[in-house]
């Protein structure tokens, strides 16, 4: 089965070879990675494991997180290779790949077309996070569910697999409210209310050790106002 795992990523040139070093110890057999870059400066030159199955797209500025994963799906889905499943994931280390071969294996099994890994499962766990980072992520998914109405508990972590039939509805009809973090979200929204099937699994979800996190304050007041435009979209779409 042909894989691609799509990682954005801004001043992460610290974590990419760890990342792909752990991605190589598993056995994923045939796969595909995908960087997406929004750092100023292309450090393209210091990954070490590029090779024909390793994409790296540079765009040069922050064009945000959720446009990084709609423009590194479409991109492999224009090559025309026969991906089956698509997997999201940080550059940061707090999404580890330890968990990939059990998370496709649960994918495959529940026949799933979207997986989001839980930080809110009862098996999952939360390390070295402060203490206002965790308030604010409960309090921001527990508001999510209140207006969206998904029958899951993490509407924000980035760690996801996606059938390739989700893959191609998603690159067309998300990314047109934002282009951050709330693209997570628009995403489910439009899945989940389209009748594609979604489920969730427990992770261990790390704080990152190296360089600093990309959430600011901006990005939370885009995540709001989004949250806003996505409830409308969700109003049109329960109506059928």
């Amino acid at each position: 089965m042909s894989i691609c795992i799509v990682i954005p990523s801004f001043n992460e040139n610290e974590n990419i070879n760890l990342l792909l070093n752990e991605i190589y110890k598993i056995d994923l057999n045939d796969f595909d990675v995908v960087i997406i870059d929004d750092s100023k400066e292309s450090f393209q030159h210091k990954i070490e494991y590029i090779n024909d199955r390793i994409y790296y797209i540079h765009r040069g500025k922050k064009l945000g997180r959720g446009s990084a994963i709609l423009h590194g799906i479409s991109h492999m889905l224009d090559l025309n290779k026969d991906i089956k499943l698509f997997i999201e994931m940080d550059a940061d280390m707090s999404h580890h790949p330890n968990e990939l071969l059990r998370n496709i294996d649960f994918f495959k099994k529940k026949n799933l077309d979207l997986l989001i890994s839980s930080r809110y499962q009862k098996k999952s766990k939360i390390i070295n996070w402060p203490i206002n980072r965790k308030i604010l992520s409960y309090l921001s998914n527990k508001l999510s569910n209140w207006v969206l109405r998904v029958p899951i508990s993490d509407y924000t972590n980035g760690y996801r697999i996606y059938s390739s039939s989700a893959a191609k509805f998603i690159t067309t009809n998300c990314g047109k409210i934002g282009d951050g973090y709330i693209v997570l979200s628009e995403i489910l929204i439009q899945l989940y209310y389209n009748k594609f099937t979604i489920g969730e699994i427990d992770t261990i979800f790390v704080n990152r050790v190296r360089g600093t996190s990309n959430v600011n304050f901006n990005e939370i007041l885009k995540s709001i106002s989004g949250l806003y435009k996505i409830w409308r979209i969700k109003l049109k779409l329960n109506r059928f």
